[in-house]
């Protein structure tokens, strides 16, 4: 429904200039066209420069995000890539709406539950009847290649992540390890994704 007095703009693209605590960064939208849901790339710099591109694949995780939860690191995962990539001065961060590895937000609190009755994170997503891990990062891809991104330093402890965007077409050059945020809150977190899930997460590295 149109606004009296206010004419519509059609051609408006989603693309802003976005100043954030860890400095300054163009902001994209992309929408999703099987899911409907918005998707987003945080740039700096020129994409097209001949050094593989620093990026971060993000999945969304409002409790560590948004409401600072120490259950998990991706709140500080977020936070230390924007740092890391205004730090060399080029680079993209993909925020992808996948909640909870995959498995949406309700069932992410209903594992929550479980784990607060002793699950691991692999286990309380299995007895809910979902995969331990269900994302796709077909979506990325598709980002990465439309803002010029071929070639990437992947920012990330996920060997899978790694794997799954090569089999999409991106060249990941080099994967830079991402372990940040460790408290005692989520050491048994950290710890089963590297024992059962693969990440690289040296047991020194959960000492803090």
């Amino acid at each position: 429904m149109s606004v009296p007095g206010v004419r519509e703009i059609d051609d408006v693209p989603a693309d802003a200039r976005l100043p954030t605590n860890q400095g300054e960064f163009r902001i994209r939208v992309f929408k999703d066209s099987d899911t409907g849901l918005d998707h987003v790339a945080l740039l700096l710099g020129d994409m097209g420069g001949p050094d593989p591109t620093l990026v971060r694949v993000h999945s969304e995780c409002l409790t560590g995000d948004a409401f600072g939860s120490r259950r998990c690191d991706c709140g500080s995962q977020l936070n230390a890539a924007m740092e890391r990539i205004q730090e060399i001065g080029w680079g993209c961060l993909v925020y992808l709406r996948q909640e909870g590895r995959g498995i949406g937000l309700h069932a992410k609190i209903q594992a929550y539950n479980l784990q607060d009755r002793g699950a691991d994170t692999m286990e309380a997503n299995l007895m809910l009847g979902h995969p331990a891990d269900a994302r796709d990062y077909s979506i990325a891809s598709e980002i990465l290649q439309a803002v010029g991104v071929n070639r990437v330093c992947l920012l990330t402890n996920n060997p899978d992540k790694v794997e799954q965007l090569r089999t999409l077409g991106i060249e990941v050059v080099e994967r830079m390890p991402l372990v940040v945020g460790v408290v005692d809150e989520n050491k048994g977190y950290l710890s089963t994704k590297a024992n059962k899930m693969g990440h690289e997460i040296d047991d020194t590295q959960l000492k803090n």
